[in-house]
């Protein structure tokens, strides 16, 4: 006879591990024992015949219950102590050492048969789960992970859920979410009536009502997506006038009315993560025009909770699903809060009992025709399964972006990014990012931080944070960007490609179209767009006839150009900002390949004024879809042994088009060209240095356009193109990128170059 001691490390609370455990367990008659501990690892104690152990062992490498993922097995081999039974033992706040949390995950197909069948227990029942689905990351208070230390503990179990959570055989055997309409969380509407909240909710939204609806892990404000007038209600009330609103569609046959859907976009869409995946819209579909005005796509997701799938039950139509938070502030969670804020937009709540611990928004993906998956959201589904890289023995905290923020925590062979956090200007979501770095610490089993990175940004909530807390590591936007390149691919050096609308370059220097050379530790610039006048700095983000008035101050006709665009104040507005240009007053250089897009977007009078974050630059795209460019002359600058890109002569050329061919072939042009001139700089820039690799990364190459065309125009070239897979290409990605460079830079706390 043989005693193994077993430590396992990885995703093993939260997935049924326990319960696999003991029943391959009692399969190889082994006795011992199985507990959850404190770091989010698993102990277990085998004695038997080590024929037998071994043959458990090969069950634990290659079977795993579907949520699982074994990261570390270490075994110690020792002196039986006579045990005659196995059992799931009581768990200890002991560390093993590695702590994983697993993502929430969609309902399950058996669960989803359950809440289906009239003479089930579980017959309609909301808060129906399993060992392999349900909430994890946003119901977890500590590790370990036992109903205690999550928002169950508020609901004790009936017997008949008791009896399944004891029996080894079952599926909801040691399910700390297990829960029946006898013990469960409830869900009711906010008006009393002797009515099914959820039948009575599908009626509301029948009636053309606006609910908003708490989840699994936030709320959304929901109304139907087919009818103009509920969906121009809800523009009002939220003052958003534009911005896209997501869609939940019962299934795929009904989003594939009114959205064209491949075998990729399909799978994703259908997996354990279910994240919103932007489709191309179909040609005359039933949606209302004001879900997605002036754009081409759409996103869509399908339901992911019992909750989703009952309100399906009742209604044919699709719904609109977007995130209930007031502009620029966190979703909302808690019930009080819910009522309060959304008072004036909402007409009534669904609601439940069961608390939210940590918010986490819906994931947003695209599949992009060359380049493939694009995470532009990595949040539920997602977070905070870490990405494995050896970085190193320093603790690192990231803070990444100002914009779109995820952070980030480095330790023993993890990397942890968050959930999508948000905006940190706003007071609120700064103390959301806050909230999340001590929650993930906790369920991380981090004790202290050694080193912490930022954003060279010396304005930035994020770096004033940084500040305070620690010396830290500053790391400039876009080599954060090539870096997450770097990390992902296990690279020491690319040629990167950075396009996006903005990053800190230096003083009064914006950046946000760049070629460099990079490595982990470091870059050297090798040109990109010429940086161009942006007068009163933020402000061409939102009129983008601003920034054409400083592209093209240089022109004699310039007032009588500028007088075609959207200026708030008109000519008066026309004279002080050519005024400003002349005598740089407040006047900002940028080299963003965003605020190019803007401006070729407002030229073409697609978009004039944004009302949500790249809103011209996408109108843009739509407005180019399935129109093939023209091939220009493009004109280059050399200075100090970098090649720059003429925007100036670009735009110009694209405004002498507007007389010839048509907006849709222009705005093809402007992607086009733009992203030729980009690859050739990357091209020459890899035949001087002797490097095959080109990274792409930054929110514009989010483009399909833009990014097919960089990537046609280096496989020319027999070079690799090579984009982020695991983590998203936009700001959500950086604080990934951050941990890289500070690994590489952790002792000699150095601030990248510029």
């Amino acid at each position: 006879m043989k005693r193994a001691e077993i430590r396992v490390n990885g995703i093993v609370q939260a997935v049924g591990f326990r319960p696999f455990v003991y029943r391959k367990a009692i399969e190889s008659d082994l006795t011992g024992g199985v507990r959850n501990l404190g770091g989010a690892g698993v102990d277990i104690y085998l004695e038997g015949k080590k024929e037998d152990i071994n043959s458990f062992l090969s069950k634990l490498k290659n079977q795993n219950p579907p949520l699982a993922q074994i990261n570390e097995i270490k075994v110690n081999w020792t002196k039986p102590k006579g045990l005659n039974e196995f059992k799931i033992l009581e768990s200890l706040d002991e560390s093993s050492g590695t702590g994983i949390i697993p993502s929430d995950t969609a309902i399950c197909e058996d669960c989803l048969e359950d809440i289906k069948e009239q003479d089930n227990r579980f017959f309609n029942y909301w808060a129906t789960s399993c060992v392999n689905c349900g909430p994890r990351y946003t119901i977890i208070k500590k590790l370990p992970y036992d109903r205690e230390n999550t928002s169950m503990t508020d609901f004790p179990m009936c017997s008949d859920c008791s009896k399944e959570y004891k029996n080894p055989m079952d599926r909801r055997y040691h399910a700390q979410t297990i829960a029946c309409p006898k013990c469960g969380p409830k869900t009711y509407l906010e008006e009393k009536e002797n009515q099914n909240p959820i039948i009575k909710s599908t009626r509301l939204l029948k009636e053309n009502k606006i609910l908003a609806i708490k989840g699994i892990g936030g709320t959304h404000l929901a109304c139907r997506a087919d009818k103009d007038s509920t969906v121009k209600k809800l523009r009002t009330r939220l003052k958003r006038p534009n911005q896209p609103f997501a869609i939940m569609a019962k299934d795929i046959e009904m989003a594939n009315k009114f959205a064209e859907i491949s075998k990729k976009e399909k799978k994703y869409m259908k997996s354990l993560k279910r994240p919103i995946t932007l489709l191309n819209k179909r040609k005359n579909n039933p949606l209302s025009k004001f879900i997605a005005p002036g754009l081409h796509n759409i996103g869509v997701m399908l339901p992911y909770s019992g909750l989703h799938h009952l309100l399906f039950n009742e209604i044919n139509f699709p719904l609109v699903m977007t995130s209930a938070n007031l502009p620029g502030e966190p979703m909302y969670i808690r019930n009080k809060n819910i009522k309060e804020g959304l008072k004036d937009i909402a007409d009534n709540y669904l609601l439940h009992n069961r608390n939210i611990v940590t918010r986490c928004d819906d994931s947003v993906i695209r599949v992009n025709k060359s380049t493939g998956l694009n995470l532009i959201r990595r949040s539920r589904g997602y977070a905070p399964k870490p990405i494995k890289k050896e970085l190193g023995e320093n603790t690192i905290l990231a803070l990444g972006a100002e914009l779109d923020n995820t952070i980030a925590l480095y330790n023993n062979k993890n990397c942890y990014i968050s959930q999508y956090i948000g905006d940190i200007d706003n007071l609120k979501t700064f103390k959301f990012m806050k909230k999340t770095i001590d929650h993930l610490m906790d369920l991380t089993n981090i004790k202290s931080i050694d080193k912490v990175v930022c954003d060279l940004h010396p304005n930035y909530q994020t770096t004033k944070y940084a500040e305070e807390i620690s010396d830290p590591i500053k790391v400039q936007h876009h080599h954060a960007h090539m870096a997450s390149i770097l990390g992902e691919k296990d690279l020491k050096e690319i040629v990167g490609i950075a396009i996006d609308g903005a990053g800190y370059g230096g003083e009064r220097e914006i950046w946000g179209g760049e070629i460099m050379v990079a490595t982990k530790e470091d870059f050297k610039r090798k040109g990109g767009l010429i940086p161009q006048p942006m007068p009163g700095g933020d402000l061409c983000t939102k009129y983008p006839a601003r920034m054409i008035a400083g592209i093209l101050y240089s022109i004699e006709e310039l007032s009588d150009i500028l007088n075609e665009f959207y200026f708030p104040h008109g000519k008066e507005e026309i004279h002080n900002v050519i005024k400003q240009i002349k005598n740089s007053t407040n006047v900002f250089k940028t080299s963003s390949a965003g605020r190019f897009l803007d401006s070729v977007s407002t030229l073409l009078n697609i978009c004039e004024k944004r009302t949500y974050e790249g809103e011209p630059a996408m109108k843009l795209e739509s407005c180019a879809k399935n129109n093939e460019g023209i091939e220009l002359e493009l004109e280059y600058e050399k200075k100090n042994k970098k090649i720059y890109l003429d925007t100036r002569d670009l735009l110009i050329k694209l405004m002498k088009l507007k007389d010839e061919i048509n907006r849709s072939k222009i705005a093809a042009t402007a992607q086009e060209n733009l992203a030729k001139g980009l690859s050739k700089i990357a091209i020459e820039t890899c035949k001087e240095k002797g490097i095959k690799n080109i990274g792409l990364s930054g929110g514009v190459s989010y483009n399909n356009a833009i990014s097919h065309q960089i990537k046609k125009e280096i496989e020319k070239e027999d070079l690799n193109l090579l984009t982020n897979k695991q983590i998203p290409p936009g700001d959500g990605g950086t604080s990934f990128g951050q941990l890289i460079v500070a690994s590489e830079k952790a002792d000699r706390n150095e601030v990248t170059s510029t």
